[in-house]
């Protein structure tokens, strides 16, 4: 089994900053991507931006310039830093990571419970 633990939510005033950490545990012989999504209320679930194992990055254009995705190889835990936060950042957040179980698995892809992002104007 393979389990991702996201935390760091919370609530926030607009252009503070919140660091969210998501760690990954369990049966796992290694992760290939890993990344940040989102969900508001009523809206479908978004990327928010993406990180393979060697550390190339990829965004959505609302947070280019502003959230910083990262990961530690080590711990299994990538990060997002997200500064400037903006009322339409507000959402539950939700890391997931394609994980290979064995040498001979193929990836699956797990997915946290999510954290909550609120940011008040």
């Amino acid at each position: 089994q393979v389990q991702l633990v996201e935390s760091g939510g919370g609530l926030v005033q607009a252009g503070g900053s919140l660091r969210l950490s998501c760690a990954a545990s369990g049966s796992i012989f290694g992760i290939d991507a890993m990344g940040w999504y989102r969900q508001a209320p009523g809206k479908q679930r978004e990327k928010v931006a993406t990180i393979t194992s060697s550390g190339s990055t990829n965004y959505d254009d609302s947070v280019k310039g502003r959230f910083t995705i990262s990961r530690d190889n080590a711990k299994n835990t990538v990060f997002l830093q997200m500064n400037s936060l903006k009322p339409e950042d507000t959402a539950r957040y939700y890391c997931n990571a394609g994980v290979r179980v064995t040498y001979y698995s193929s990836t699956g892809i797990y997915w946290g419970q999510g954290t909550q992002v609120t940011v008040s104007s």
